[in-house]
């Protein structure tokens, strides 16, 4: 069996920013209290690695089912399957 190659992966070209948006996000990105039911993309900012959900995830729509703590669980389908991912508020933003 191979070694694993880490959790990030081949995320180079995916958690890739632009050169404008370089850096941590404005802080009212974090100050955003989403409530249960919610529909949110997984969006995953690779300025912040705490809470960062596992890169298949991103770009993906799910609702929130749960708040724990300062994290969010976000319910996702995936085929037959329902995944349950915990990301932190700089990975999640609001479906429009």
């Amino acid at each position: 069996m191979p070694k694993s190659k880490g959790y990030r992966h081949s995320t180079r070209k995916l958690f890739k920013k632009s050169p404008r948006q370089k850096g941590l996000q404005p802080l009212g990105r974090l100050l955003v209290k989403y409530k249960v039911g919610d529909q949110v993309v997984i969006k995953i900012d690779p300025a912040v690695q705490k809470g960062m959900p596992y890169r298949r995830y991103h770009g993906k729509f799910g609702v929130i089912s749960e708040i724990r703590g300062r994290a969010y669980v976000v319910s996702i389908k995936m085929g037959n399957a329902t995944k349950q991912i915990i990301a932190r508020p700089e990975h999640v933003y609001l479906a429009k």
